[in-house]
């Protein structure tokens, strides 16, 4: 976990399948950029798009996600100089991805971060994951 000025940080990086359903979770500090985490996230599978929003913006992990040989779905930053194509239509998808973080902060344990170790933290989130499939 990470450590601001209000306290203890964590983000959470999800890969998700096409139902929403949560398939990959990782935990970084709060203040780790987006796409540090993302190719632990995208190892071991093949998709054939990777969605993300514009802070997995990046030359290097765009690459990447072409090596993995799927078509990485991700807007430009607005100060980035060559602006790749994307397709939009594909990118409304992403949406799963935030359905499925409102899925979670519907256990208020998760929501509130009440625990303090990051091993407990993904323990719960697993837990959480596991109630979400069953559901």
């Amino acid at each position: 976990m990470g450590k601001s000025r209000g306290g203890l940080s964590t983000k959470i990086h999800a890969a998700v399948d096409a139902l929403g359903n949560p398939v990959r979770l990782i935990l970084t500090p709060g203040q780790a950029s987006e796409y540090g985490a993302a190719p632990a996230l995208l190892a071991g599978f093949s998709p054939a798009a990777v969605l993300g929003d514009k802070g997995y913006d990046s030359t290097a992990l765009r690459d990447i996600i072409r090596a993995v040989g799927a078509e990485p779905v991700i807007p430009p930053r607005k100060n980035r100089l060559e602006c790749p194509e994307i397709d939009w239509h594909c990118y409304k998808d992403r949406n799963l991805v935030e359905r499925f973080f409102q899925k979670i902060k519907q256990f208020r344990r998760l929501a509130t971060r009440y625990e303090r170790l990051a091993r407990n933290y993904q323990s719960l989130l697993n837990l959480v994951s596991a109630v979400i499939w069953l559901a």
